[in-house]
């Protein structure tokens, strides 16, 4: 087993719970809260959050239009049913909100360069038409999806059956996380 795979088992709560632990912030996402525990483990050195500059961030009291050309800024931008039927629309009937939709959306943000409605719905049919004709996998937190993809075993089980091989395999895995957590922290402690 592998530290930096079997963090992404644990549930926010249990990451966020290691975080206090290791006198980190305990902010953040899933993605985010691992990531920021594997970094300080490794280098001694927290993790900053990254900073949405102020270009990509809506001002206060301005309420942000759904129009092709709007720029989607953080803290205006909502997934609710307007923008949801505002997408389909510009797209058509098969818009869903997807992950894949919202990482890029924050990845724009971070750079400083928030799209326009109308980019992000370009965007997002490119990437569903690719995502159609290749396989992709699912996001490193996404472990679930993971088990039971990588399961070709599991095709003649129950549900239940299902829930319980995967409630044993992220408990291995927590256990084997939290007992690395606390030999670091013994570790930390007698070099101290």
């Amino acid at each position: 087993m592998l530290f930096n795979q079997s963090i992404f088992y644990l549930h926010v709560a249990e990451l966020k719970d290691l975080c206090v632990r290791l006198n980190i912030s305990s902010v953040g996402a899933k993605g985010i809260l691992a990531r920021r525990i594997i970094h300080f483990l490794e280098t001694g050195k927290e993790l900053a959050m990254p900073k949405v500059p102020i270009v990509s961030c809506a001002k206060k009291g301005i309420i942000s239009s759904l129009e092709p050309h709007s720029l989607m800024l953080k803290g205006a931008y909502k997934n609710d049913l307007a923008t949801r039927l505002f997408f389909k629309k510009l797209i058509g009937d098969h818009f869903h909100f997807t992950a894949f939709g919202i990482d890029w959306l924050n990845e724009r943000w971070l750079a400083g360069n928030p799209p326009s409605y109308q980019e992000f719905a370009r965007f997002w049919q490119e990437e569903m038409d690719r995502r159609k004709k290749t396989v992709n996998e699912p996001k490193q937190e996404w472990q679930f999806i993971t088990f039971l993809q990588n399961k070709s075993d599991r095709h003649g089980l129950s549900h239940g059956e299902l829930m319980l091989a995967w409630k044993q395999e992220r408990e291995k895995h927590k256990k084997f996380v939290e007992n690395y957590i606390e030999l670091q922290i013994l570790h930390l402690t007698v070099v101290k």
